[in-house]
């Protein structure tokens, strides 16, 4: 008689993390660097299933990040029965004949059409999340003129769109902790602001998610992004625990924020799958007591104070 297999089910990458009542895997992926294998959708495919492989449930994308071409590349590589959670973003739009690859897509109607460009290029008839990008803080866009939309104008038309079935959950990213508390009674499930190591303007803000059992879902997790940000990989006391531990300073920088705070999904990204595998790898490193204490005392923009 042949032998049974039963399939089990992969690790999760970093663990288990909880977004918009599922559970998924605290490490993640961000789709944007995908644009980069416009070339060859091949490597792109191939590395998305390489991500499920490795255990990521769930994936950061938005139709801006190549005019749809991203999220067609996670239409053609994921399957449903990965069951990846494909979190997209709206409030901006392609600006392909501009000085900057985006521009502000604020208003309501501008959001509900986004939404739309979002079903379209995943293929999908509901986007499990969809995080609304405020221009209110840290690098990037800004609002200004028809584009300087109030929040609850905005909250509106994205709960409507929640009733109507087309959006399964709301997210918040660039956001104050001020707008974060005025949307709370709007049930949000996640914020992406930039946040590393180095750069802890936002505290605050983390402390309150955790407390609301809201994903803050870091982007710039390593900081560096733009020439006025701090890098994660500069730090000399990440250089020298990064040593001792036996792995990257960027495996360290990403390994601190897992152990930070509960609450906290990672969504490092890029085009290379060894690169790929080596964030992943970052979720298995286990910081004492000690090392922990050496980090949280780097010197950063704001508090120090650990969330585990």
């Amino acid at each position: 008689m042949p032998e049974q297999t039963i399939d089990t089910p992969r690790p999760l990458a970093g663990g288990p993390g909880a977004l918009a009542g599922r559970t998924v895997s605290r490490i993640g992926y961000g789709a944007m660097q995908l644009e980069r294998l416009h070339a060859d959708r091949h490597a792109a495919t191939a590395l998305l299933r390489r991500a499920v492989e490795l255990g990521i449930t769930h994936v950061d994308t938005a139709e801006f990040y190549g005019n749809g071409l991203v999220n067609g590349m996670l239409r053609d590589a994921l399957r449903p029965e990965d069951g990846v959670v494909v979190v997209s973003k709206v409030g901006a739009d392609p600006n392909t004949e501009g000085p900057l690859p985006l521009r502000p897509a604020q208003r309501p109607e501008e959001l509900r059409a986004s939404v739309e460009a979002n079903l379209r290029s995943l293929g999908v008839d509901r986007l499990p999340v969809v995080n609304l990008r405020r221009l209110d803080t840290g690098p990037g866009l800004r609002a200004s003129g028809d584009q300087d939309v109030a929040l609850d104008d905005q909250l509106a038309v994205m709960t409507t769109m929640r009733s109507e079935g087309v959006i399964g959950a709301i997210g918040l990213s660039a956001v104050t902790i001020d707008g974060l508390r005025q949307a709370l009674p709007a049930g949000i499930v996640s914020v992406q602001n930039s946040y590393s190591l180095v750069s802890r303007d936002d505290e605050e803000m983390l402390r309150l998610c955790l407390a609301e059992g809201i994903a803050w879902m870091p982007f710039f997790p390593l900081g560096g992004a733009f020439p006025q940000m701090p890098k994660v990989v500069d730090e000399p006391v990440v250089q020298a625990v990064a040593a001792e531990s036996g792995c990257t300073p960027a495996q360290l920088g990403l390994a601190w924020l897992l152990h930070h705070a509960p609450n906290i999904l990672l969504i490092p990204g890029t085009g290379d799958e060894a690169h790929l595998e080596v964030n992943v790898a970052a979720g298995a490193l286990r910081l004492d007591a000690g090392t922990l204490a050496r980090l949280d005392a780097v010197r950063s923009r704001s508090g120090d104070v650990s969330l585990g």
